[in-house]
């Protein structure tokens, strides 16, 4: 068994290059990292990053500049973020389905002033992306292509494996466990995505508690192939390995096939994924013949308890954990133990990791309530953000003097000091005077067996203010039409939560953002021309 860092260890290790020299003093031949034919092991790892953190040092980077990042899971991701922290400055994570304008937009927002991206991820052509918008794109300094062919590489843009190969002399290390090391894009589903300031400590004590609650070990294969660019793949995924010392494994984007290979090849252990992620993992082990080959012992599903029990009864985790969590929070708030009763965990129900603080209040009056009322969501703790990057009026919004952040959530906290998250509070659906969250509809019809996945959203009704719609995608080679489900769900559910509109699809994949979530505003726009059109 590798050796393990003591609480008191990591107690004192509060930046991401203290506890990376930790690890590779006392893991150096354990493997640290894996993707696609790429492996370093702890060692390794340390060394490759100290030469691109020189090598960005020698092309200007300092103490507080912004480096942005826009590529798939990669090797080249790892060590930028890890470079960057050792010189004090900050990553800025960029979302791979961005459109140029949107791409253009969040640079020059951002101050970033160094670009590290690849040539292309599945359809996305990033390089052709970046020379259409770079004459607009003042701020930026450099540009280092990860995978380009030097025949076909602009001469404007470096080659990234310059400075993995670089001989420069690597400057003290700058980090501060105050130093924002990322800034994290919001989804930015109604307005322009705002960026969140994220520190080092309060991202390393996320990811402790976190992989705390997963039970994970350093002689662990975790696979997490949630992006990079979003911080449940970030904190959840590289944060993780680093405070355990597990085996960080992944791959470039998602696909439930490739997924599914690489946990059998690996010999993975835990796994981590949101409930589009393992939706499509039980459509591929269902097509496949079966779970003979995996070797899973738990890992982290951001998905519902119907959800959560199919991933436990279909896949066979048994220490499957539930949680919670939102970008200003680094991301984690609260997760089910990986040793707590079953039922529990499929309830939903979350301890906040430890030095969080969990309030329920009024949205409108701010009145605390009472155990096991459902309101708002306040939390307090380490790794709450700094606050949104040059936007202090929206900082001042959701987060008060004493720390405190309205998370714009929906919950309950039980008696025990368990919380049970319900949905976003601009989701909920007013039928008639009654509230209806769509997660609860929409766990309740995944237990049809036809069903394979489902949103659903709130369409005007004359009568009751709003209704409920559901846009199903059915399992391969199932039949089922929509009334036959409504008339279903109506058996099942009280009255005002029936769907009273259901369109089958045929994917989802259109209307999900890069980190694997459901844009319900683009749901919402088609849901009402729809329901014009019936």
């Amino acid at each position: 068994m590798p050796p393990e860092l003591t609480g008191t260890e990591l107690d004192h290790l509060l930046t991401l290059p203290a506890l990376l020299a930790a690890r590779a003093k006392l893991q150096p031949d354990d493997e640290a990292l894996v993707i696609l034919e790429r492996r370093l092991n702890w060692r390794e790892l340390e060394q490759a990053t100290a030469r691109v953190a020189a090598g960005l040092h020698q092309r200007g980077v300092r103490a507080g500049d912004h480096i942005g990042i826009c590529m798939g899971n990669s090797v080249e991701w790892v060590l930028t973020w890890y470079a960057a922290a050792h010189l004090g400055a900050a990553v800025v994570a960029l979302n791979t389905r961005w459109k140029d304008e949107e791409f253009a937009w969040a640079i020059d927002y951002a101050d970033v002033s160094v670009l590290v991206y690849c040539e292309r991820l599945q359809t996305a052509q990033l390089a052709a992306m970046v020379e259409r918008v770079r004459p607009s794109l003042p701020k930026l300094r450099h540009f280092l292509l990860v995978d380009g062919e030097a025949g076909t590489r602009p001469s404007w843009a470096e080659d990234f494996n310059g400075l993995e190969t670089s001989s420069a002399a690597l400057p003290a290390c700058m980090a501060q466990p105050a130093s924002i090391t990322l800034i994290q894009f919001t989804s930015g589903s109604t307005a322009r995505p705002k960026g969140v300031m994220l520190t080092q400590a309060g991202m390393l004590a996320n990811a402790r508690g976190s992989s705390g609650a997963l039970g994970m070990r350093a002689s662990d294969r975790y696979f997490s192939p949630r992006p990079f660019f979003h911080v449940a793949g970030s904190t959840g995924g590289i944060l993780r390995s680093l405070v355990t010392g597990a085996c960080l494994i992944s791959i470039p984007a998602f696909d439930e096939n490739a997924a599914i290979d690489v946990l059998r090849r690996e010999r993975c252990q835990l796994v981590s994924g949101n409930d589009t992620m393992f939706l499509k993992l039980l459509a591929s082990v269902d097509a496949g013949g079966g779970v003979h080959g995996l070797m899973l012992r738990g890992g982290q599903a951001a998905a519902g308890p119907e959800v959560q029990r199919q991933i436990y009864d279909r896949l066979g985790v048994p220490g499957l954990c539930c949680s919670y969590g939102l970008s200003e929070a680094s991301p984690g708030v609260s997760f089910s133990r990986w040793n707590d009763p079953l039922e529990d965990r499929i309830a939903g129900l979350m301890w906040p990791l430890p030095g969080v603080q969990v309030q329920i209040r009024d949205p409108q009056s701010g009145a605390l309530m009472a155990p096991g009322t459902a309101a708002e969501i306040f939390i307090k703790g380490p790794s709450v953000m700094v606050g949104y990057y040059k936007l202090p009026e929206a900082t001042r919004a959701v987060l008060d003097e004493q720390g405190w952040l309205a998370t714009g959530d929906l919950g309950v906290l039980e008696a025990s000091g368990q919380l049970r998250f319900i949905g976003r509070l601009k989701d909920v659906i007013r039928v008639g005077g009654e509230n209806l969250a769509p997660a609860e509809l929409e766990d309740l019809l995944l237990r049809h067996p036809a069903v394979s996945a489902v949103q659903v959203v709130s369409v005007p009704d004359e009568r009751l203010g709003e209704v409920p719609a559901a846009f199903v995608l059915l399992r391969r080679d199932a039949t089922l039409d929509e009334a036959a489900l409504i008339a279903w769900a109506r058996t099942r559910i009280a009255g005002f939560k029936v769907p009273r509109y259901v369109w089958l699809v045929a994917s989802f994949d259109d209307v999900m953002t890069g980190s694997g979530k459901p844009q319900k505003n683009l749901l919402r726009e088609r849901a009402l021309k729809l329901k014009q059109q019936s």
